[in-house]
């Protein structure tokens, strides 16, 4: 049967669909949607729709940057450029955006290629005493009184100075806001790293009407929450904020501890803040050293009700750090005593709150004294689980066993990590991930290291 299209049509309507574009002098032909998916803030999606479509800017570059509209991936060619150069170009464009998912995006981060692939010098003597990175990449980094800031390329380092005179907490709110606190100085700090001034301090007003110093920071899509303590250190809280306005939400946790009135190890104030989203659960963890040893909890509060679901009290081998994994539903922590690397499933705590050791033979680590695992760090990203044990870095990945959704005992497995001559070296202090990079510090040491996906490609 004979088609029914009309052929001159058709033609005209593939017509109507390119655009030309003169860039330096270098004729260019796309479509329309290729230029709108640029973003409406973008001048090319303006294009799309103008009849004057000069623009005096480099060509190669604009090849480039054409390709990566195209496909959402920078072509093999790109390599023989700046980087920076490319960087720039974007944002006259305004789809740095693009960009960025392309070279920095979380999910071309494979934790079994990673490689140290870049060593970020610090100004001035002080180590790093904590960092933070962004979703796609932004590195901040607390120094002394110092906060360095690397953008999501590690190629532009900004360093301001704020009234700290060192960071305890740092919680990365965006590529140019951070929120900052110390253990020594009242109030929390909201900072404009961008232009360098305090955007906003947030304090608790505690009953004693001393300074509220800052334990811990954390944070949801739509919370912030913040735990202090008193300047006398018989109070503490922790706050929960809107993370957009900074409008106080709520109080939860507020103990007073006055006399024999209250179980001193419940109050312990929370040094680590960690959301659960698929629980909606905040977990909060603390611990404290006495004559008896190191002592410390760690609970589940829903935010809604201001109670607490579930707590552990730390006695025989608590934690020296702990973390807790959304896509892997646990929580992690590493014993200061065993130096062992231990799990509790989030889907059974209502049958048991007994921590399980990995390793093959699941033996329960015996304490012997000796505090194998202290100054050991401990951090969960993805499905694997990053263990810092002195100047090592161990990878644990669970092996399924059976369906995704069992609730049978679960196996972890130890993966070697980086090359060889990667490895070792001075204590490991903090872990951060964000875009396809995992950021590490070292004790002593003035600088970063960026550990990258060598699978991921990119620049």
């Amino acid at each position: 049967m004979p088609s029914n299209a009309n052929p001159m049509l058709s033609s005209k309507s593939i017509e109507s669909n390119v655009v030309t574009i003169d860039v330096g002098g270098q004729i260019f032909q796309t479509t329309k949607q290729t230029l709108s998916s640029a973003g409406p803030k973008s001048i090319l999606s303006r294009l799309a729709e103008s009849t004057h479509r000069f623009i005096d800017r480099d060509p190669e570059l604009f090849s480039v940057l054409l390709s990566l509209l195209r496909t959402g991936n920078l072509p093999s060619k790109a390599k023989a450029f700046d980087f920076e150069d490319l960087i720039e170009e974007s944002r006259f464009y305004n789809i740095e955006s693009l960009l960025i998912s392309s070279q920095s995006n979380p999910s071309q981060f494979d934790a079994f290629n990673l490689e140290k692939s870049l060593i970020l010098p610090l100004n001035g003597r002080d180590s790093p005493s904590v960092i933070a990175a962004t979703q796609y990449g932004t590195l901040h980094v607390a120094h002394g009184s110092k906060i360095t800031s690397f953008d999501w390329s590690m190629r532009k380092k900004s360093t301001i100075l704020t009234q700290f005179t060192a960071v305890d907490s740092l919680l990365a709110m965006s590529p140019g806001v951070a929120a900052a606190g110390a253990t020594d100085f009242s109030g929390l700090q909201v900072l404009d790293l961008e232009k360098g001034y305090v955007k906003e301090t947030l304090n608790w007003e505690n009953v004693t009407r001393s300074s509220s110093t800052v334990q811990a920071i954390g944070s949801s899509s739509e919370l912030l929450f913040v735990s202090f303590e008193s300047g006398r250190r018989n109070s503490n809280s922790i706050m929960v904020y809107d993370v957009n306005s900074l409008s106080p939400v709520t109080e939860i946790g507020h103990y007073e501890i006055f006399g024999a009135g209250i179980d001193s190890d419940s109050a312990i104030p929370a040094t680590k803040l960690s959301w659960v989203s698929s629980f909606n659960l905040l977990m909060a963890s603390g611990s404290h050293s006495d004559i008896s040893g190191v002592l410390g909890n760690i609970k589940l509060w829903d935010i809604r009700s201001g109670s607490v679901v579930w707590e552990i009290k730390e006695r025989a081998d608590c934690f020296s750090d702990v973390t807790v994994s959304d896509s892997l539903s646990a929580i992690f922590k590493v014993g200061i005593n065993s130096g062992e690397v231990f799990y509790m499933d989030l889907r059974k705590l209502e049958e048991e709150s007994s921590w399980t050791c990995f390793g093959d033979n699941k033996r329960k680590a015996v304490v012997n004294g000796k505090k194998e695992g202290v100054g050991c760090k401990i951090q969960s990203h993805s499905n694997q689980v990053f263990c810092g044990k002195g100047g090592d870095l161990e990878l644990w990945s669970e092996v399924l066993m059976g369906s995704r959704g069992s609730l049978e005992e679960r196996v972890f497995r130890k993966n070697s990590i980086g090359r060889l001559k990667d490895m070792g070296g001075s204590r490991i202090t903090n872990l951060a991930f964000g875009g396809n990079k995992m950021f590490m510090t070292r004790k002593g040491q003035q600088s970063v290291e960026v550990w990258k996906s060598s699978s991921s490609g990119g620049f």
